[in-house]
């Protein structure tokens, strides 16, 4: 399933991935922090980069662009400790990205497919997850609904790639697409209803996969369209 540069590449990630969570976990490292965090997807953009340069180029705009605004969000909230506008910031710079990976995704939508019952079950899991979320939210209430509706579309519009590429990028894809959200919902649960043991971990893990498996769906999806 693997080529020998993705291979090499995914070791590389694991690393960089491993260091980030001792880093990001522990006092006595935690100056690293400021470099693993950044580099997790500043690796991901590389490794796009060199291996997407026969995508077509909308696609890898929209690729590049969607990864360029998560390492944004990830330096911006690296400083929430700092001022809480960090938060906000961040988070319209993960909007912007998956906005971008929305645009990416709907490159190669089937139009034949109904999503309604997808939605259905998406809107229904947002429900369940605001249900816990709403009186922590204050000010944020606007902003945090907005980020809701636009990563239940990312994940819809990775839904509608099915039957219109390999099944492999659509699988890749499509679980990285819940793993993003998977991570921002525990990162949400984490701010605004109750702080989680090992938070940090399972965001930092979960966005991890979800980024890796995004960026590999789009390769694999490459690879067979030269």
């Amino acid at each position: 399933m693997l080529s020998k540069s993705e291979k090499i590449f995914s070791l590389i990630f694991c690393t960089i991935v491993i260091i980030e969570l001792i880093t990001g976990t522990s006092q006595n490292y935690s100056s690293w922090h400021y470099i693993s965090k950044p580099a997790i997807v500043i690796s991901l953009l590389v490794f796009f980069w060199m291996k997407s340069k026969h995508i077509e180029s909308k696609l890898r705009s929209f690729v590049g662009l969607a990864l360029v605004g998560s390492l944004a969000g990830d330096i911006l909230l690296m400083f929430v400790d700092q001022s809480p506008n960090y938060f906000l910031f961040g988070l319209v710079a993960f909007l912007i990205a998956h906005i971008m990976y929305v645009f990416a995704f709907l490159k190669h939508r089937n139009k034949t497919i109904k999503p309604f019952g997808f939605i259905i079950i998406l809107l229904l899991y947002a429900t369940m997850l605001f249900y816990f979320l709403k009186d922590g939210l204050n000010d944020m209430l606007i902003p945090v609904i907005i980020y809701m509706l636009v990563i239940l579309s990312m994940s819809t519009a990775a839904f509608l790639r099915r039957g219109r590429v390999n099944k492999l990028s659509f699988i890749l894809v499509f679980l990285g697409a819940l793993f993003f959200m998977l991570s921002d919902s525990i990162l949400a649960l984490n701010k605004f209803y109750s702080p989680l043991t090992h938070a940090n971990f399972s965001i930092m893990i979960t966005y991890a996969i979800a980024q890796y498996l995004i960026v590999l769906g789009v390769l694999k999806l490459a690879k067979t369209s030269r």
